[in-house]
């Protein structure tokens, strides 16, 4: 597939943008949807969109840069040029959430409602987005001969990039769900972090693109990390409120 949608005045306008867009865009319209159920006036996602947004894209971008630091050194210009990829989603995550927090302490909201109220359209956001990807020609795993495989320069391959967009359609469904089956403030952020990492794990262990840590995949050590301490923390969870937390 050709990575570029159409150009305008001599600007190509590549499908990883578009598709990162469509994923901001419903993720914002379905949060505003559902702000009110978690006493936040709609008006409000937006003046966190605005924020929290451009500060997950610099975060992905430093982070996918950090790591691939050989290749970016002392080139300012390839550092910034998002639009041919390089987006970590892990880098995203955690500035994102830095930054709702920061504006959750200066808008005097409770930061774990905001955060829940989040996190479904976050997982929806990843699951749009990652089909840019696919256009970019990125993102991809080892040789496979399953039915489902791609082609990238001749070779059949696993499509990783659908594995996560399709695994993460589920988790925004399941949170939906969730939500009002819910018994504490942040149990859905923890059910996010779970759920997402256990998919990324294994999905990353598939790849040949990885950011690498030494002889590590760094979104391994990550996922299982961030595994450990959210099913840690339901398992506490669940014995102080003494209720399955799927009842």
């Amino acid at each position: 597939m050709d990575p570029v949608a159409f150009t305008i005045f001599g600007i190509s306008i590549r499908w990883y943008g578009i598709l990162i867009s469509l994923g901001m865009i419903l993720a914002t319209y379905i949060t505003m949807r559902r702000s009110n159920n978690f006493g936040i006036h709609p008006d409000r996602i937006l003046d966190f969109i605005l924020l929290v947004i451009p500060a997950g894209v610099i975060g992905a971008r430093l982070y996918y840069v950090l790591f691939n630091w050989d290749y970016y050194r002392g080139d300012f210009f390839k550092i910034i040029n998002i639009r041919a990829g390089g987006l970590a989603i892990h880098g995203g995550l955690i500035a994102g959430i830095l930054m709702a927090i920061l504006l959750c302490v200066i808008w005097n909201l409770r930061i774990l409602t905001v955060i829940d109220l989040g996190m479904p359209g976050v997982a929806l956001a990843q699951a749009i987005g990652r089909w840019g990807n696919f256009f970019n020609k990125e993102a991809y795993g080892a040789p496979t001969e399953l039915p489902w495989a791609i082609t990238i320069d001749g070779q059949n391959v696993h499509p990783t990039f659908l594995y996560e967009s399709l695994w993460n359609f589920g988790l925004f469904l399941f949170l939906i769900w969730f939500e009002k089956r819910k018994k504490y403030e942040g149990q859905i952020l923890l059910l996010y972090g779970m759920l997402y990492s256990l998919a990324r794990f294994f999905i990353e262990g598939l790849r040949i693109d990885s950011l690498m840590l030494g002889e590590f995949r760094v979104a391994q050590l990550l996922s299982a990390a961030a595994f450990a301490l959210c099913f840690l923390i339901l398992v506490i969870n669940r014995r102080r409120y003494k209720n399955n937390i799927f009842r």
